[in-house]
């Protein structure tokens, strides 16, 4: 099926079903089952990722959490604090045939201003860009690679 195609992501033994005529899999952060979607399949992928080669511990990430922009109701794909409790780092999910391109630069640059995380992530499971922030002097630039959990 084309939602499942290969990303530019380690593949991952999620155990999918098919439930009703869709595509299902079991979420193991929010211990449920849900509908497999082209941007769920690359958040479940940058999630198993996160944990998997970065060392993210799950129990510090959250998903599709809620927020307010401009007196409306967004979501974040994924956020991952610290031991602290702090937000470490925001992911923005796409599908993996949306373009990458200003306007979702542009996405998480506004939940960014609630949320004032240094570390960001963009990706549709094809191409991922990574941003270091720095919320004093309004600097950014742009990182090669994600940093491992115990590199922040």
């Amino acid at each position: 099926m084309n939602q499942l195609r290969p990303l530019a992501l380690p593949p991952y033994p999620f155990k999918i079903t098919e439930i009703n005529g869709q595509l299902t899999m079991f979420d193991e952060l929010r211990k449920k089952t849900i509908i497999i979607t082209p941007e769920e399949w690359v958040r479940q992928h940058f999630v198993q990722y996160l944990i998997n080669q970065k060392h993210y511990p799950k129990s510090l990430m959250r998903l599709e959490g809620g927020l307010r922009y401009n007196g409306m109701a967004k979501r974040t794909d994924i956020v991952v604090f610290n031991n602290a409790g702090q937000k470490i780092l925001m992911v923005e999910c796409k599908a993996p045939s949306v373009t990458i391109n200003q306007k979702v630069f542009d996405q998480i640059a506004r939940y960014n201003m609630t949320h004032k995380i240094a570390l960001l992530a963009v990706t549709n499971g094809l191409k991922h860009y990574y941003c270091h922030i720095n919320h004093e002097s309004g600097d950014y630039k742009f990182i090669e690679a994600l940093p491992g959990y115990g590199e922040l």
